[in-house]
């Protein structure tokens, strides 16, 4: 897709304007979807960061303070963490840069964080719905935060009265919609600022009456109410390109948010047949481009590396996708040849003998590898590894594909099968204890097992 691509679509007596620059993006798809959990709204941020020296900036809450200090403050974003959580560690010196930066702001935008883990908060959890940890639905790093905080105050659209405005309001690099309107106001433009307020964290918006303030494009009908629709589908490009660069970002979170079939191809962009592998590859997005299908060429610097493929081999492969001949990859560690600690390890060619087809009660956990071991879930293994009826496992989520019946949204999240096939997420607090009354609370009854001598077609009675 060419950099600064417009597009005009009529809106009866108004007019859409999207621009979608840059398609260097890029994805990690673990850190993709964060949640969080913002309670109310005001205004903006500075350039300032704090020093080692400083006090911190983020408010500490509880289940004791937490009601009163939400009610006090216009806006607040709360991070919901465990201390356990590698990712909540990652993220907490640029969650209190950030901090420290919005609280200079008139009036100050307060940045807090409340212990997930602690018995006296549990109950938020539910009250909240957090799922995993940090629940936080901003980018982890400090400048990200502040941008998309940014966004958030204020109107979901920005007046447009000039070329000036569109360069003083939008970034080259991202993606912009401009709706043209005779009057601000009406079922037009109404319909129209739903859609921004709806998308103001994926697009910037603008609206404006006077076409001739806008870079020029194509013009084409469009109806008021499949605004939705039209920045969908306008907005796609035909190859997402994945890269470290992150100024396209939500490019690739749309692409592997779509509920579209997806198409990846890793490639060296350095080397000397590279635009063979984009050319090729173009050439097979055009061909299917109206079969539901999204297409992304990412670097395998950024990608890390998953697959090889050669040029000619691109449109025959999707010949056999789409004739149902092509095998399916996945994604599997090695199944381990020694499998005797306490927590067992999955992995994805084991899932289905190991949880799934069991006929046990499995406690699996999707993790990613940390440093340091996992001493609850160790503890918690070994309580019950005499109990032949319950197996404590882990899979590790970089290594291996997860199930689509496990929704993850942060790491560690645990899913529980019982013997007989019920499947549960973990929903409960992180001590060995916990995890123990969990599994007890869920299991299937453990099966009565008599002795039966040889010979004997009658079980051997135990009489006390």
């Amino acid at each position: 897709m060419a950099t600064g691509v417009r597009t005009w679509l009529a809106i009866a007596s108004a007019y859409l304007v999207l621009s979608s620059f840059a398609v260097s993006c890029r994805a990690e798809a673990e850190e993709a979807a964060p949640a969080a959990t913002i309670i109310t709204t005001t205004t903006a941020a500075a350039d300032d960061t704090p020093s080692a020296e400083d006090p911190s900036f983020v408010l500490t809450l509880d289940s004791s303070n937490i009601s009163e200090t939400v009610s006090k403050h216009p806006f607040i974003v709360v991070e919901f963490y465990a201390p356990w959580c590698g990712h909540c560690q990652q993220l907490a010196p640029e969650y209190e840069k950030a901090a420290a930066v919005l609280s200079k702001h008139d009036p100050p935008i307060v940045l807090a964080k409340l212990d997930g883990n602690e018995d006296v908060n549990k109950e938020l959890l539910t009250q909240y719905n957090i799922g995993g940890f940090p629940t936080l639905k901003v980018p982890r790093e400090a400048d990200g935060i502040v941008e998309n905080l940014k966004k958030l105050l204020g109107p979901p659209s920005t007046e447009v009265n000039s070329l000036e405005d569109v360069a003083n309001h939008f970034d080259e690099k991202k993606v912009y919609i401009v709706g043209v309107f005779s009057e601000f106001s009406g079922d037009e433009f109404d319909k129209y600022m739903n859609v921004a307020e709806k998308l103001r964290s994926d697009y910037n918006f603008g609206h404006t009456k006077n076409a001739k303030s806008l870079p020029k494009g194509d013009t084409n009908d469009f109806h008021p109410d499949a605004v939705e629709k039209f920045i969908e589908r306008a907005t796609k490009p035909l190859v997402t390109v994945l890269t470290k660069d992150p100024a396209t970002h939500p490019l690739v979170i749309n692409f592997f948010n779509s509920e579209n079939s997806k198409a990846l191809l890793l490639v060296n962009f350095s080397t000397e047949n590279f635009e063979a592998y984009k050319s090729a590859y173009h050439t097979a997005a055009g061909i299917y481009t109206e079969k539901e299908i999204n297409f992304l060429l990412g670097d395998l610097e950024a990608s890390e590396g998953a697959f090889e493929v050669e040029p000619d081999q691109i449109v025959p492969w999707m010949k056999e996708y789409m004739t149902g001949n092509l095998q399916s990859f996945t994604k599997s560690a090695p199944i381990p040849e020694v499998n005797n600690e306490p927590v067992k390890v999955v992995v994805t060619n084991s899932l289905q003998d190991m949880f799934f087809n069991s006929g046990k009660n499995d406690l699996c956990a999707v993790v990613r590898p940390l440093p340091e071991p996992r001493p609850v879930l160790e503890a918690a293994a070994v309580a019950l590894q005499d109990d032949p009826d319950v197996v404590i496992a882990k899979l590790d989520a970089t290594a291996n594909d997860v199930p689509s019946d496990f929704e993850v949204a942060g790491y560690p999240t645990m899913y529980f099968r019982s013997a007989s096939g019920k499947l549960v997420q973990y929903d409960s607090g992180r001590s060995k204890e916990d995890i123990i009354a969990f599994i007890q609370k869920h299991r299937d009854p453990a099966p009565v097992h008599s002795a039966v001598e040889p010979g004997s077609a009658e079980p051997v009675k135990d009489e006390l």
